[in-house]
């Protein structure tokens, strides 16, 4: 004859067992929700024109002794669009004007600017990641107050995309990755070769120049697909 502890007992374990088969569906369904869909993960989509990073020695270079740069807009990162432009000057003194200079200040100054725009000052400047200078481009940069010359730092930005930790789990990727990406428009255009860069301060947007922009049709807040 069954007990009362022994009822108990059993009545215990029974609603263990659904506590548990209901944490697991739940688990599971959580992690069905963090999968890409079939069509792939959608990523909007900035333009981003040239600009300029420079480290606080330089900005006073150009700007003045002291000088501490302005800001226009708030970017993602911590990042800003100053209020301050420079000039670029190239090989035989060609010249692009009004050129944005983003901050804050950094430890290395460094030239962003599109395929087009290396032809137009008539140097080579080669695709890179941001940061990664060694061996680029020389540039000179004229201000108001001054000018300087980077023997390197001109580079033509790799695409990419910025993500936070839980967009890169819900897209499957990590830090690092190379992805394609597709435009969906009347161009059908697919960029390979797009890097993933991975941080809490990020939002989630694909970074792609003025020249890739106008060749695939593409404007700021249209949206792309990870194709992988």
């Amino acid at each position: 004859m069954e007990t009362d502890a022994g009822r108990r007992k059993k009545q215990v374990t029974t609603l263990e067992a659904r506590e548990i088969e209901m944490i697991t569906k739940a688990v599971l369904a959580a992690i069905e929700n963090q999968k890409p869909n079939e069509k792939g993960y959608v990523v909007p989509v900035g333009v981003s024109a040239r600009h300029v990073h420079l480290t606080q020695e330089h900005v006073e270079v150009l700007f003045g002794k002291g000088y501490q740069l302005t800001k226009k807009k708030d970017l993602m990162g911590g990042q800003f669009a100053a209020n301050e432009t420079v000039t670029l000057v190239g090989i035989k003194l060609r010249a692009i004007e009004n050129v944005r200079v983003l901050g804050p200040v950094r430890k290395a100054s460094q030239v962003e600017i599109s395929a087009t725009d290396a032809v137009k000052l008539g140097i080579k400047a080669p695709i890179r990641e941001s940061g990664n200078i060694a061996g680029s481009a020389p540039i000179a940069i004229v201000g108001p107050k001054g000018a300087l010359y980077l023997e390197e730092g001109c580079i033509v930005a790799m695409r990419h995309i910025h993500m936070t930790p839980a967009d890169a789990l819900a897209a499957g990727v990590h830090d690092g990755d190379i992805v394609s990406v597709k435009a969906e428009n009347e161009r059908g255009t697919v960029f390979n070769q797009v890097k993933i860069r991975v941080s809490p301060t990020f939002t989630l947007e694909m970074h792609i120049d003025t020249d890739e922009a106008n060749a695939s049709k593409i404007k700021t807040g249209d949206t792309v697909t990870i194709i992988k």
